[in-house]
């Protein structure tokens, strides 16, 4: 997405500021109700609804949420936050999200100054707009107005895009692989995602396509923008880069498409 980087930003004293503070807020049963209104949602049975919200409230209590540039955080706010955040973990487990504690809200998004490095390894220096950032072992930052934009089957969600870059850097900085599960061949990744990376970046330039362009950024961003289609927009993944939808249903371990085609069904 425009404006969501991996690497380290200008928020990086943040990471040192939270010395506690982890819990500091509950969930707040009316907005849970309203955010599993949302399309993103569809098709999640009693039993996924449930352990959905046994993580998210593991997430309230793991993390420490703070507001910056005018933001007034809430507990309906944290709790749509938690309710997004926890879907990419929903058949794996909490450790996924440990060894950071922070979470810093903007009303919107926010300024970049600072350097960037691009693929070959050449360092800028670049001034943009982020609507949110992963920084490794540190804290992530998100912009509210975009928040508020998630969940609508748009292919957009800024916080499963943030929330992805974390898993990524499980193994170490953020690079498009992250730790594979047992059974998964991590030849049979990456061939996939180069494959749709570089069928991408060539569509990129020249126009007409249906996926996001940030996802030819890098291959981190690639990742972490596929998780939003995967999750918010399945049947475009699906449609576009099969393979890599198929590689997503063994680490994520869900298939949306299924459960959608079964929410259908029981509707």
């Amino acid at each position: 997405m425009s404006g969501s980087d991996s690497g380290p930003g200008p928020l990086d004293f943040l990471a040192g500021l939270f010395g506690g503070g982890k819990g500091n807020h509950a969930l707040d049963e009316t907005a849970w109700r309203a955010v599993m209104q949302l399309p993103l949602f569809d098709g999640l049975d009693a039993s996924e609804q449930g352990r959905l919200r046994e993580l998210a409230i593991q997430l309230l209590a793991d993390k420490a949420f703070s507001g910056e540039g005018g933001a007034e955080v809430d507990d309906g706010m944290v709790t749509a936050i938690a309710a997004f955040a926890a879907l990419p973990v929903l058949n794996l487990s909490y450790d996924w999200y440990k060894g950071w504690r922070e979470i810093v809200i903007y009303p919107g998004e926010y300024a970049y100054d600072g350097e960037q490095m691009d693929a070959a390894g050449i360092v800028h220096q670049v001034h943009h707009v982020r609507s949110g950032e992963a920084m490794t072992g540190g804290p992530m930052v998100l912009s509210w107005q975009d928040v508020e934009r998630c969940g609508q089957g748009a292919g957009f969600n800024v916080v499963i895009h943030e929330f992805a870059h974390k898993l990524d850097m499980n193994n170490g900085n953020a690079n498009g692989r992250p730790p594979l599960h047992s059974g998964m061949n991590p030849d049979g990744w990456a061939h996939d995602f180069q494959t749709a990376y570089d069928d991408l970046s060539r569509h990129v330039a020249h126009g007409g396509i249906a996926i996001n362009p940030y996802a030819a950024e890098n291959p981190a961003e690639f990742f972490a923008v596929l998780s939003e289609y995967f999750f918010e927009s399945p049947h475009v993944l699906q449609r576009e880069y099969p393979a890599v939808y198929e590689q997503l249903v063994q680490f994520y371990r869900q298939d949306p498409l299924a459960r959608l085609r079964h929410g259908t069904r029981e509707a």
